[in-house]
């Protein structure tokens, strides 16, 4: 499906019949595209760079459909990476986690920190952090195939 350029967000990259490669959605999901490009809420003389998954009810364009600032799509994949890294260790615990330490990894970024650690707030923590983990692992293929690409393409630009 064709994105449209019409709108307040701009795309420059796109990524058209996204609903075909959507992992386990593929083929039945109504996120029809990815983009990159300039963000719809740019003022005069400030431009920011977002992505968007385009949603489309099969009638029209969705409101639903998400954009988000470059910088916060980097910190969600990282966030991913740590959930990755997190969960091959957690069976470790009898709960999946630490409920005394609860922080899984501090991440420094930009002279400040992303401190990730276990939702102990959640009050369904000690079930929900068990069907995430029994979720990761039936998704390891989807997720590993992700990974590696992710890998290859940024050591393809120099990191």
């Amino acid at each position: 499906m064709e994105i449209p350029t019409n709108l307040k967000h701009k795309p420059v990259l796109v990524v058209e019949n996204y609903d075909n490669a959507d992992g386990k959605q593929a083929f039945e999901s109504d996120a029809k595209g990815l983009s990159l490009g300039l963000a719809q809420w740019n003022d005069r003389g400030k431009v920011d760079i977002s992505g968007k998954v385009w949603r489309h009810t099969g009638e029209k364009w969705s409101r639903q459909s998400e954009e988000l600032p470059i910088n916060r799509i980097l910190d969600l994949a990282i966030l991913v990476a740590q959930a990755s890294i997190y969960f091959q260790d957690a069976y470790r615990y009898p709960k999946f986690y630490d409920p005394e330490n609860p922080i899984v990894d501090i991440i420094g970024v930009q002279g400040n920190r992303m401190t990730v650690e276990v939702d102990t707030n959640n009050p369904m923590i000690d079930e929900d952090i068990k069907l995430f983990h029994d979720t990761w692992q039936k998704d390891g293929e989807i997720l590993g195939e992700r990974f590696r690409i992710l890998k290859r393409l940024l050591e393809e630009a120099g990191y």
